[in-house]
Protein backbone atom coordinates (compact mmCIF):
# COMPACT_ATOMS: atom_id res chain seq x y z
CA UNK A 1 0.00 0.00 0.00
CA UNK A 2 1.48 3.09 -0.83
CA UNK A 3 1.24 6.36 1.21
CA UNK A 4 1.55 9.99 0.60
CA UNK A 5 4.48 11.54 1.96
CA UNK A 6 3.86 15.17 3.58
CA UNK A 7 6.11 18.02 2.30
CA UNK A 8 8.49 19.95 4.71
CA UNK A 9 6.93 22.87 6.03
CA UNK A 10 10.47 25.04 4.84
CA UNK A 11 10.12 23.76 1.41
CA UNK A 12 7.79 25.40 -0.99
CA UNK A 13 4.84 23.87 -2.21
CA UNK A 14 4.18 23.81 -5.95
CA UNK A 15 2.83 26.61 -7.46
CA UNK A 16 3.95 28.77 -4.44
CA UNK A 17 5.29 32.33 -4.64
CA UNK A 18 8.70 32.37 -3.78
CA UNK A 19 9.78 34.13 -0.30
CA UNK A 20 12.76 35.87 1.25
CA UNK A 21 13.20 34.75 4.53
CA UNK A 22 15.73 36.97 6.13
CA UNK A 23 16.85 35.43 9.85
CA UNK A 24 19.01 38.44 12.06
CA UNK A 25 21.42 37.68 14.23
CA UNK A 26 23.32 39.45 16.82
CA UNK A 27 24.87 40.01 21.07
CA UNK A 28 22.90 43.11 21.64
CA UNK A 29 19.11 43.07 20.98
CA UNK A 30 18.60 47.22 20.89
CA UNK A 31 21.40 47.00 18.07
CA UNK A 32 19.39 43.64 16.24
CA UNK A 33 16.19 45.75 16.47
CA UNK A 34 17.10 49.02 14.85
CA UNK A 35 18.66 46.44 12.29
CA UNK A 36 15.18 44.74 12.23
CA UNK A 37 13.61 48.08 11.60
CA UNK A 38 15.81 49.46 8.88
CA UNK A 39 15.21 46.06 6.45
CA UNK A 40 11.08 46.63 7.45
CA UNK A 41 12.03 50.34 6.46
CA UNK A 42 13.68 49.34 3.25
CA UNK A 43 11.28 46.73 2.30
CA UNK A 44 8.11 48.70 3.06
CA UNK A 45 9.35 51.82 0.54
CA UNK A 46 9.04 48.83 -2.22
CA UNK A 47 5.29 48.38 -1.47
CA UNK A 48 6.50 44.63 -0.51
CA UNK A 49 4.66 42.61 2.12
CA UNK A 50 5.95 41.65 5.48
CA UNK A 51 5.22 38.80 7.93
CA UNK A 52 7.35 39.03 11.21
CA UNK A 53 9.89 40.06 12.59
CA UNK A 54 9.32 36.56 14.75
CA UNK A 55 10.84 37.21 17.61
CA UNK A 56 13.36 33.45 17.66
CA UNK A 57 14.49 31.86 21.38
CA UNK A 58 17.48 33.35 22.71
CA UNK A 59 20.68 31.08 22.60
CA UNK A 60 22.49 31.41 26.10
CA UNK A 61 25.68 29.99 26.51
CA UNK A 62 27.11 29.38 29.46
CA UNK A 63 30.52 29.22 30.76
CA UNK A 64 31.67 28.35 34.55
CA UNK A 65 35.74 29.39 35.68
CA UNK A 66 37.47 29.06 38.79
CA UNK A 67 38.39 32.09 39.77
CA UNK A 68 42.02 31.10 41.23
CA UNK A 69 44.23 29.51 39.17
CA UNK A 70 44.79 26.34 41.52
CA UNK A 71 42.98 26.00 44.55
CA UNK A 72 39.65 27.22 46.29
CA UNK A 73 37.48 25.34 43.24
CA UNK A 74 33.81 26.67 45.39
CA UNK A 75 34.87 30.05 44.44
CA UNK A 76 33.87 29.90 40.50
CA UNK A 77 32.69 33.00 38.11
CA UNK A 78 29.79 32.34 35.63
CA UNK A 79 30.05 34.09 32.21
CA UNK A 80 27.28 33.61 29.73
CA UNK A 81 26.76 35.35 25.92
CA UNK A 82 23.47 35.79 24.64
CA UNK A 83 22.37 35.56 20.64
CA UNK A 84 19.10 37.74 20.13
CA UNK A 85 17.55 36.59 16.82
CA UNK A 86 14.69 37.60 14.75
CA UNK A 87 12.84 36.29 11.33
CA UNK A 88 11.40 38.08 8.49
CA UNK A 89 9.45 36.99 5.45
CA UNK A 90 9.26 39.22 2.86
CA UNK A 91 6.31 37.40 0.27
CA UNK A 92 6.74 37.57 -3.51
CA UNK A 93 9.69 39.97 -3.11
CA UNK A 94 11.00 42.22 -6.54
CA UNK A 95 14.44 42.79 -7.71
CA UNK A 96 14.43 46.17 -6.42
CA UNK A 97 13.36 45.05 -2.99
CA UNK A 98 16.33 42.31 -3.02
CA UNK A 99 18.51 44.99 -4.46
CA UNK A 100 18.14 47.69 -1.89
CA UNK A 101 17.94 44.88 1.13
CA UNK A 102 21.70 44.19 -0.56
CA UNK A 103 23.33 47.81 -0.60
CA UNK A 104 21.72 48.07 3.00
CA UNK A 105 24.52 49.40 5.26
CA UNK A 106 23.82 47.52 8.90
CA UNK A 107 25.81 48.29 11.83
CA UNK A 108 28.27 45.83 12.93
CA UNK A 109 27.90 42.89 15.16
CA UNK A 110 24.88 42.30 13.18
CA UNK A 111 24.63 38.67 11.13
CA UNK A 112 22.10 38.61 8.78
CA UNK A 113 21.25 34.97 6.47
CA UNK A 114 19.34 35.06 3.93
CA UNK A 115 17.41 32.31 2.17
CA UNK A 116 14.79 31.98 -1.10
CA UNK A 117 12.28 29.28 0.30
Amino acid sequence: MATATKAKKTEAAPGAEPKLRIRVRAYEHKILDLSVKQIMDTANRFDAKIVGPVPLPTEIKRWTVNRSTFVHKDAREQFEMRIHKRLIDILSPNAKVIEALTNLNLPSGVTIDVKMV
